[in-house]
């Protein structure tokens, strides 16, 4: 499974599906613009309500959940990859929240 930066998904958010897979009272804090939420324990039932023609991006706090989760929609048949650092390194980099 595939690891980008967070420059790499700054730049890939325009084209590129992000998905946020951190539970709600996390997304509070802020996601990035264009980011689609649904929380891990989700994701299996929720992933049809992905493109698969398009490249999918996964994100939580610290990486480790959003790994998991390209993991899973990988082996879906999703290309996924997953942002290195998550939110933390995004925040740290300075990037745009909603």
């Amino acid at each position: 499974m595939p690891e980008i930066t967070v420059a790499e998904a700054d730049v890939r958010r325009v084209r590129d599906q992000i998905v946020d897979v951190r539970e709600d009272e996390e997304v509070a804090e802020g996601m990035i613009p264009g980011a689609i939420h649904i929380p891990l324990g989700q994701l299996s039932a929720r992933a049809e309500e992905l493109d698969r023609e398009r490249p999918v991006i996964t994100v939580c706090r610290s990486g480790q959940r959003s790994a998991r989760a390209a993991e899973q929609l990988g082996a879906a048949g999703f290309d996924a990859a997953t942002m290195g650092g998550g939110m933390i390194a995004w925040h740290a980099a300075d990037l745009p929240t909603t």
